[in-house]
Protein backbone atom coordinates (compact mmCIF):
# COMPACT_ATOMS: atom_id res chain seq x y z
CA UNK A 1 0.00 0.00 0.00
CA UNK A 2 1.29 3.46 -0.92
CA UNK A 3 0.63 6.02 1.84
CA UNK A 4 1.38 9.73 1.88
CA UNK A 5 2.28 11.78 4.95
CA UNK A 6 1.52 15.46 4.40
CA UNK A 7 3.13 17.86 6.84
CA UNK A 8 6.27 17.08 8.84
CA UNK A 9 5.68 19.20 11.91
CA UNK A 10 5.99 18.22 15.55
CA UNK A 11 3.27 15.56 15.79
CA UNK A 12 4.22 14.01 12.44
CA UNK A 13 7.88 13.74 13.46
CA UNK A 14 7.12 12.44 16.95
CA UNK A 15 4.27 10.04 16.12
CA UNK A 16 3.16 9.32 12.56
CA UNK A 17 6.55 9.11 10.86
CA UNK A 18 8.14 6.68 13.37
CA UNK A 19 5.06 4.42 13.35
CA UNK A 20 4.45 4.46 9.58
CA UNK A 21 8.11 3.91 8.76
CA UNK A 22 8.02 0.63 10.72
CA UNK A 23 4.95 -0.75 8.95
CA UNK A 24 5.52 -3.75 6.68
CA UNK A 25 3.80 -3.54 3.32
CA UNK A 26 3.65 0.27 3.41
CA UNK A 27 5.45 2.40 0.83
CA UNK A 28 5.67 5.82 2.44
CA UNK A 29 5.77 9.11 0.54
CA UNK A 30 6.67 12.32 2.40
CA UNK A 31 5.19 15.68 1.43
CA UNK A 32 6.03 19.13 2.75
CA UNK A 33 6.91 22.47 1.21
CA UNK A 34 9.93 22.78 3.53
CA UNK A 35 12.66 21.33 1.32
CA UNK A 36 15.30 21.12 4.06
CA UNK A 37 12.98 19.25 6.46
CA UNK A 38 11.74 17.00 3.66
CA UNK A 39 15.17 15.76 2.62
CA UNK A 40 16.53 15.54 6.16
CA UNK A 41 13.70 13.27 7.35
CA UNK A 42 13.58 11.26 4.12
CA UNK A 43 17.28 10.49 4.49
CA UNK A 44 16.92 9.75 8.21
CA UNK A 45 14.14 7.21 7.61
CA UNK A 46 15.52 6.00 4.26
CA UNK A 47 12.38 7.03 2.37
CA UNK A 48 12.84 7.25 -1.38
CA UNK A 49 9.73 9.13 -2.47
CA UNK A 50 9.47 12.76 -1.40
CA UNK A 51 7.44 15.63 -2.89
CA UNK A 52 6.67 19.24 -2.00
CA UNK A 53 3.15 19.64 -3.41
CA UNK A 54 -0.11 17.77 -2.81
CA UNK A 55 -0.62 17.57 -6.59
CA UNK A 56 2.69 15.68 -6.90
CA UNK A 57 1.54 13.27 -4.22
CA UNK A 58 -1.76 12.63 -6.01
CA UNK A 59 0.13 11.98 -9.25
CA UNK A 60 2.00 9.11 -7.56
CA UNK A 61 -1.25 7.13 -7.37
CA UNK A 62 -1.27 6.78 -3.59
CA UNK A 63 -3.95 4.82 -1.74
CA UNK A 64 -4.29 6.87 1.44
CA UNK A 65 -2.83 9.91 3.15
CA UNK A 66 -2.20 11.13 6.68
CA UNK A 67 -2.84 14.88 6.84
CA UNK A 68 -0.74 16.37 9.65
CA UNK A 69 -0.35 19.97 8.55
CA UNK A 70 -1.33 23.17 10.35
CA UNK A 71 -5.07 23.11 11.04
CA UNK A 72 -5.74 25.96 8.62
CA UNK A 73 -4.60 23.75 5.71
CA UNK A 74 -6.64 20.66 6.61
CA UNK A 75 -9.78 21.51 4.67
CA UNK A 76 -8.21 22.39 1.33
CA UNK A 77 -5.90 19.37 1.38
CA UNK A 78 -8.53 16.85 2.56
CA UNK A 79 -11.04 18.12 -0.01
CA UNK A 80 -8.52 17.75 -2.84
CA UNK A 81 -7.50 14.24 -1.74
CA UNK A 82 -11.05 12.91 -1.42
CA UNK A 83 -12.06 14.44 -4.75
CA UNK A 84 -9.14 12.54 -6.29
CA UNK A 85 -10.29 9.23 -4.80
CA UNK A 86 -7.81 9.01 -1.92
CA UNK A 87 -8.66 7.82 1.60
CA UNK A 88 -7.76 10.39 4.29
CA UNK A 89 -6.75 10.44 7.92
CA UNK A 90 -6.94 13.99 9.31
CA UNK A 91 -5.36 15.24 12.51
CA UNK A 92 -7.96 16.78 14.77
CA UNK A 93 -9.75 19.05 14.14
CA UNK A 94 -10.91 18.64 10.56
CA UNK A 95 -11.21 22.42 10.44
CA UNK A 96 -11.70 25.37 12.77
CA UNK A 97 -14.77 26.16 10.63
CA UNK A 98 -17.79 23.88 11.14
CA UNK A 99 -19.09 24.40 7.60
CA UNK A 100 -15.77 23.17 6.20
CA UNK A 101 -15.90 20.18 8.53
CA UNK A 102 -19.41 19.35 7.33
CA UNK A 103 -18.22 19.62 3.72
CA UNK A 104 -15.47 17.03 4.30
CA UNK A 105 -17.90 14.67 6.04
CA UNK A 106 -20.36 14.93 3.14
CA UNK A 107 -17.59 14.50 0.55
CA UNK A 108 -16.40 11.30 2.24
CA UNK A 109 -19.96 9.99 2.41
CA UNK A 110 -20.71 10.78 -1.23
CA UNK A 111 -17.43 9.35 -2.54
CA UNK A 112 -17.40 6.21 -0.41
CA UNK A 113 -13.84 6.99 0.68
CA UNK A 114 -12.55 6.27 4.19
CA UNK A 115 -12.15 9.44 6.24
CA UNK A 116 -11.03 9.35 9.86
CA UNK A 117 -10.12 11.98 12.46
CA UNK A 118 -7.10 11.53 14.72
CA UNK A 119 -8.67 11.26 18.16
CA UNK A 120 -5.82 9.19 19.59
CA UNK A 121 -7.17 9.04 23.15
CA UNK A 122 -9.80 6.55 22.01
CA UNK A 123 -6.90 4.19 21.26
CA UNK A 124 -4.83 4.75 24.42
CA UNK A 125 -4.76 1.43 26.35
CA UNK A 126 -5.34 2.98 29.79
CA UNK A 127 -8.30 4.99 28.46
CA UNK A 128 -9.86 2.14 26.45
CA UNK A 129 -9.73 -0.28 29.37
CA UNK A 130 -11.92 2.04 31.49
CA UNK A 131 -14.92 0.96 29.43
CA UNK A 132 -14.43 -2.62 30.61
CA UNK A 133 -15.43 -1.54 34.13
CA UNK A 134 -19.07 -0.86 33.30
CA UNK A 135 -21.07 2.18 32.26
CA UNK A 136 -19.96 5.26 34.21
CA UNK A 137 -22.30 7.42 36.25
CA UNK A 138 -19.76 10.23 36.56
CA UNK A 139 -16.72 11.27 34.52
CA UNK A 140 -14.19 14.02 35.06
CA UNK A 141 -11.41 14.93 32.66
CA UNK A 142 -8.85 17.69 33.14
CA UNK A 143 -6.40 18.69 30.41
CA UNK A 144 -4.52 21.66 31.78
CA UNK A 145 -1.68 23.70 30.31
CA UNK A 146 0.94 25.97 31.80
CA UNK A 147 0.37 29.68 31.11
CA UNK A 148 -1.17 29.38 27.63
CA UNK A 149 -4.50 31.27 27.33
CA UNK A 150 -5.78 31.53 23.75
CA UNK A 151 -8.64 32.95 21.72
CA UNK A 152 -11.81 30.91 22.32
CA UNK A 153 -12.19 29.16 18.95
CA UNK A 154 -8.62 27.90 18.84
CA UNK A 155 -8.71 27.01 22.55
CA UNK A 156 -11.84 24.89 22.10
CA UNK A 157 -11.73 23.50 18.56
CA UNK A 158 -8.01 22.81 18.34
CA UNK A 159 -7.24 21.61 21.87
CA UNK A 160 -10.27 21.17 24.15
CA UNK A 161 -11.83 19.04 21.39
CA UNK A 162 -9.77 16.13 22.79
CA UNK A 163 -11.61 16.49 26.12
CA UNK A 164 -15.02 16.61 24.45
CA UNK A 165 -14.35 13.58 22.29
CA UNK A 166 -12.81 11.49 25.08
CA UNK A 167 -15.75 12.20 27.38
CA UNK A 168 -18.20 11.26 24.60
CA UNK A 169 -16.27 8.04 23.99
CA UNK A 170 -16.31 7.07 27.67
CA UNK A 171 -19.92 8.14 28.33
CA UNK A 172 -21.12 5.75 25.66
CA UNK A 173 -24.45 7.56 25.44
CA UNK A 174 -25.95 10.46 23.52
CA UNK A 175 -25.21 13.93 24.86
CA UNK A 176 -28.58 15.46 25.72
CA UNK A 177 -27.40 18.81 27.04
CA UNK A 178 -24.25 20.93 27.34
CA UNK A 179 -23.53 23.43 30.11
CA UNK A 180 -20.59 25.85 30.00
CA UNK A 181 -18.67 28.07 32.42
CA UNK A 182 -15.58 30.01 31.38
CA UNK A 183 -13.20 32.82 32.24
CA UNK A 184 -12.32 35.20 29.44
CA UNK A 185 -10.00 38.18 29.86
CA UNK A 186 -10.02 40.50 26.90
CA UNK A 187 -9.81 38.36 23.77
CA UNK A 188 -8.26 35.36 25.52
CA UNK A 189 -9.92 32.38 27.20
CA UNK A 190 -8.15 31.35 30.39
CA UNK A 191 -10.20 28.42 31.62
CA UNK A 192 -13.22 26.39 30.60
CA UNK A 193 -15.52 24.00 32.45
CA UNK A 194 -18.26 22.04 30.69
CA UNK A 195 -20.87 19.47 31.64
CA UNK A 196 -22.09 16.94 29.12
CA UNK A 197 -25.39 15.49 30.28
CA UNK A 198 -26.16 11.97 29.08
CA UNK A 199 -28.46 9.09 29.98
CA UNK A 200 -27.65 8.29 33.65
CA UNK A 201 -24.23 9.91 33.26
CA UNK A 202 -22.72 13.34 33.84
CA UNK A 203 -19.33 14.17 32.33
CA UNK A 204 -17.31 17.18 33.40
CA UNK A 205 -14.48 18.54 31.27
CA UNK A 206 -11.98 21.10 32.53
CA UNK A 207 -9.15 23.00 30.88
CA UNK A 208 -7.17 25.59 32.80
CA UNK A 209 -4.59 27.31 30.60
CA UNK A 210 -3.58 29.81 33.27
CA UNK A 211 -2.22 27.38 35.84
CA UNK A 212 1.10 26.10 37.03
CA UNK A 213 1.28 22.71 35.36
CA UNK A 214 0.62 20.80 32.16
CA UNK A 215 -1.34 17.69 33.11
CA UNK A 216 -4.06 15.29 31.97
CA UNK A 217 -6.25 13.36 34.40
CA UNK A 218 -9.37 11.23 33.87
CA UNK A 219 -11.66 10.08 36.70
CA UNK A 220 -14.12 7.28 35.89
CA UNK A 221 -16.78 6.25 38.44
CA UNK A 222 -18.88 3.11 37.88
CA UNK A 223 -20.59 0.61 40.19
CA UNK A 224 -19.00 1.99 43.39
CA UNK A 225 -15.54 1.85 41.86
CA UNK A 226 -13.37 4.82 40.91
CA UNK A 227 -10.53 4.72 38.40
CA UNK A 228 -8.11 7.61 37.95
CA UNK A 229 -5.89 7.67 34.86
CA UNK A 230 -2.95 10.01 35.31
CA UNK A 231 -0.97 11.34 32.32
CA UNK A 232 -2.67 8.62 30.22
CA UNK A 233 -0.21 5.96 31.45
CA UNK A 234 -1.07 5.02 35.05
CA UNK A 235 -4.40 3.91 36.57
CA UNK A 236 -5.28 4.04 40.25
CA UNK A 237 -8.30 1.95 41.29
CA UNK A 238 -10.27 2.89 44.41
CA UNK A 239 -12.91 0.61 45.97
CA UNK A 240 -14.19 0.92 49.52
CA UNK A 241 -10.94 1.46 51.46
CA UNK A 242 -8.70 -0.36 49.00
CA UNK A 243 -6.37 1.19 46.45
CA UNK A 244 -4.29 -0.38 43.68
CA UNK A 245 -2.09 1.05 40.93
CA UNK A 246 -1.41 -0.36 37.47
CA UNK A 247 1.06 1.02 34.95
CA UNK A 248 3.02 -0.03 31.89
CA UNK A 249 6.24 -1.99 31.93
CA UNK A 250 9.46 -0.01 31.60
CA UNK A 251 10.05 -1.16 28.03
CA UNK A 252 6.67 -0.30 26.54
CA UNK A 253 7.19 2.34 23.84
CA UNK A 254 5.67 5.78 24.40
CA UNK A 255 3.81 5.72 21.07
CA UNK A 256 2.06 2.49 22.12
CA UNK A 257 1.12 4.02 25.48
CA UNK A 258 -0.34 7.04 23.67
CA UNK A 259 -2.36 4.96 21.22
CA UNK A 260 -0.58 5.79 17.97
CA UNK A 261 0.32 2.24 16.94
CA UNK A 262 -3.29 1.05 17.32
CA UNK A 263 -4.64 4.23 15.71
CA UNK A 264 -2.48 3.91 12.59
CA UNK A 265 -3.17 0.16 12.35
CA UNK A 266 -6.92 0.78 12.57
CA UNK A 267 -6.95 3.34 9.76
CA UNK A 268 -4.84 1.15 7.48
CA UNK A 269 -7.04 -1.87 8.22
CA UNK A 270 -10.15 0.17 7.33
CA UNK A 271 -8.57 1.23 4.03
CA UNK A 272 -7.58 -2.36 3.23
CA UNK A 273 -10.93 -3.93 4.13
CA UNK A 274 -13.35 -1.07 3.40
CA UNK A 275 -14.85 -1.17 6.87
CA UNK A 276 -16.02 2.00 8.63
CA UNK A 277 -13.52 3.48 11.11
CA UNK A 278 -14.33 3.85 14.78
CA UNK A 279 -14.86 6.68 15.31
CA UNK A 280 -16.69 7.13 12.04
CA UNK A 281 -16.42 10.49 10.32
CA UNK A 282 -20.08 11.13 11.22
CA UNK A 283 -19.36 10.43 14.90
CA UNK A 284 -16.39 12.81 14.82
CA UNK A 285 -18.69 15.46 13.34
CA UNK A 286 -20.80 15.30 16.53
CA UNK A 287 -17.70 16.18 18.57
CA UNK A 288 -17.01 19.14 16.26
CA UNK A 289 -20.66 20.26 16.56
CA UNK A 290 -20.48 20.23 20.36
CA UNK A 291 -17.28 22.28 20.24
CA UNK A 292 -18.99 24.79 17.95
CA UNK A 293 -21.85 25.01 20.46
CA UNK A 294 -19.36 25.63 23.30
CA UNK A 295 -17.63 28.41 21.33
CA UNK A 296 -21.01 30.03 20.71
CA UNK A 297 -21.89 29.92 24.42
CA UNK A 298 -18.53 31.48 25.36
CA UNK A 299 -18.75 34.28 22.80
Amino acid sequence: MKIGLIGLGDIARKAYLPVLSEKEGVELVLCTRNEETLHKLAEQYRIEHRVQQVEELIALDIDATFVSTATEAHFEIAEKLIENGIHVYIDKPISLNLQETERIVQLAKDSGKIAMVGFNRRFIPKVKELKKHGKPSFLLMQKNRFAAPDEPRRFVVEDFIHVVDTLRFLMDSKVKDVQVQSLKKGDLLHHLIIQLIGEDCTAVGIMNRDGGVTEEIIEYSADHHKYVVNSLVETTHYHNKEKSISSFGDWEPTLFKRGFYDLVDHFIECVETGKEPAPSIEDSLITHEICERIVGMIE
